[in-house]
């Protein structure tokens, strides 16, 4: 590390030579893929460019000079205006409000009157495979459903 010292800079070694370990990644086996070295080659080669620093600006260096020269010069230095930080929602508070504007919902049975019978899409209707068995209409004959595997049994 290089860090300033009076009119001078000092180097520090942050790690001794014995703490430092060899890398621990394994060695390529095998050929690389020349397709693939060409396609990494043509992605730097895209990305790569020149940087000219003087684009960018420091607004902190600027504002820290601007402050400087301002009490050199014996000006009152007024404070940056600080804005206010949005206030945090709280998410949980603001769910029991929402759930507490709504109708309670009942959990229960439903009676026989309110259920209704879902309607099959007729447009449809080619689509819909005829199935056997279900309810035994009015008119059926007993015998076919009187077969023991078939009956079923009522829940008291």
């Amino acid at each position: 590390m290089v860090e300033p010292r009076g009119t001078g800079m000092a180097l520090i070694t942050l790690r001794a030579a014995d703490e430092v370990r060899a890398s621990q990644f394994g060695t390529a086996e095998g050929d690389l893929d020349a397709e693939m070295v060409a396609i990494a080659r043509a992605i730097v080669a895209q990305r790569t460019g020149s940087f000219d620093p003087t684009t960018y600006r420091d607004r902190y260096q600027e504002a820290l000079r601007e402050l400087i020269e301002a009490k050199m010069k014996g000006q009152p230095i007024k404070p940056s205006a600080v804005s206010a930080p949005a206030p945090v929602i709280d998410l949980m508070s603001a769910l029991k409000r929402s759930l507490a504007q709504q109708a309670p919902v009942r959990v229960g049975r439903v009676n026989k009157e309110k259920r209704t019978r879902a309607v099959s899409d007729r447009r449809q209707a080619s689509l819909l495979l005829p199935v056997s068995g279900g309810r035994k209409r009015k008119g059926q004959p007993d015998e076919e459903l009187s077969t023991a595997g078939t009956r079923r049994r009522r829940k008291a």
